[in-house]
């Protein structure tokens, strides 16, 4: 079976080409026969400016296509397992621009391209971040606001769940799992026995981890004092609570973790309070989710930052000693992806996984055009 997905993210879009069997597949990722990575700035017809010529050049080294999957970001309450794209699909995708605006819009113009450059007849597979998170329970996914509100769908449903369930999938013998993804956007996931049981991304993408350019939680009085004593529109609020915050808001500098770490060995006070915040902010977050699930066997890593920034998770590590977890600072400091960088005797594994979501996306694929046995 030959798959092509397409993973459109915050900042970038990736696409990966391989040649699946029929019968199971391993635990472990198969080689890609080909792949691509662009970056992506977000605006109308961004899809088919940057995917339409890659396609191309797809078509012209690999004519043969199954199927295409695609990273789906927010389905809303009606889809939460993999679907075919249809048309009420698509119009419910379209429905959900609103509550993942650097995601949506773009993933459903891929899907437009796709249309246009291999054709009607290849069947397209939406595979949704927020799937992962329909095993959580009622007392995690509902807002304490009025009732109406969950009639209405406000309700949490997660995100990054695609790579959660890959990385869970990746530390089968633990029962109690907190998964770290920070990349230039961050969440956490609580995982027991394999089914996602809370998480700190919400509504939409911005709620929980301070990001890179995102805020993360606040309190939302702050919006109320800015609507009400300052004329802040819906807009402005939107374009500063997404893209002008985090990382970037608090340092002045960059949403980059690298370009902040940079910043801090040449003495930025304002990059080293953002990343104070950010470690703080994590740390935070990882003991309400090993409280959620009574302990934790295993720590993970993984997304841009996760898997690259040393510094944060000694501090992240260190702050959570007092449960007998110990990080090898070697490892820690000079890790192979998809390693265990605690010691020996750690009471937690911590475990470096490098993102796939393209594989779990290709997972996907496969399990919904696969014959049945």
């Amino acid at each position: 079976m030959r798959v092509l997905v397409i993973n459109g993210g915050s900042s970038s879009v990736k696409c990966w080409y391989g040649d699946l069997p029929d019968g199971p597949l391993p635990n472990d990722p198969l080689p890609p026969l080909w792949t691509e990575h662009s970056d992506l700035t977000h605006h109308p017809g961004a899809a088919a400016a940057v995917l339409a010529p890659v396609l191309k050049s797809l078509l012209e080294k690999h004519p043969q296509i199954d199927v295409v999957g695609h990273r789906i970001v927010h389905g809303g309450p009606l889809y939460r397992k993999s679907t075919a794209l249809t048309p009420e699909v698509r119009a419910a995708i379209a429905q959900q621009v609103e509550f993942a605006p650097s995601h949506n819009r773009f993933e459903l113009e891929a899907v437009g391209t796709v249309d246009a450059v291999i054709g009607t007849q290849v069947p397209q597979i939406a595979v949704f971040d927020t799937g992962f998170h329909s095993t959580l329970d009622p007392a995690a996914y509902v807002y304490p606001g009025p009732y109406a509100w969950l009639e209405e769908g406000v309700r949490r449903y997660g995100f990054h769940g695609i790579n959660h369930q890959y990385c869970a999938g990746r530390a089968p013998a633990s029962r109690k799992l907190v998964i770290c993804h920070l990349g230039n956007g961050a969440s956490l996931c609580a995982v027991r026995d394999g089914k996602s049981v809370d998480t700190t991304m919400g509504f939409t993408p911005l709620e929980g981890l301070m990001m890179g350019t995102r805020s993360g939680s606040i309190d939302p009085g702050i919006i109320v004092y800015l609507i009400r004593h300052r004329g802040y529109t819906a807009e402005q609020l939107d374009e500063i609570l997404n893209k002008q915050s985090g990382l970037l808001g608090v340092s002045g500098v960059s949403g980059d973790m690298q370009e902040i770490m940079q910043a801090m060995a040449a003495g930025n006070s304002r990059a080293q309070l953002a990343f104070d915040i950010y470690a703080h902010r994590l740390t935070r977050e990882i003991g309400a989710m090993l409280a959620v699930l009574g302990g934790m066997d295993t720590l993970i890593f993984t997304g841009g930052v996760g898997e690259n920034c040393a510094p944060l998770r000694q501090i992240a590590c260190d702050r959570l000693a007092f449960l007998g977890l110990k990080i090898d600072p070697q490892q820690n400091q000079t890790p192979k992806l998809d390693q265990d960088i605690a010691t020996q005797d750690s009471t937690v594994r911590v475990l470096l996984i490098r993102a796939n979501e393209e594989w779990q996306i290709a997972k996907e694929c496969h399990a919904s055009l696969a014959p049945s046995p």
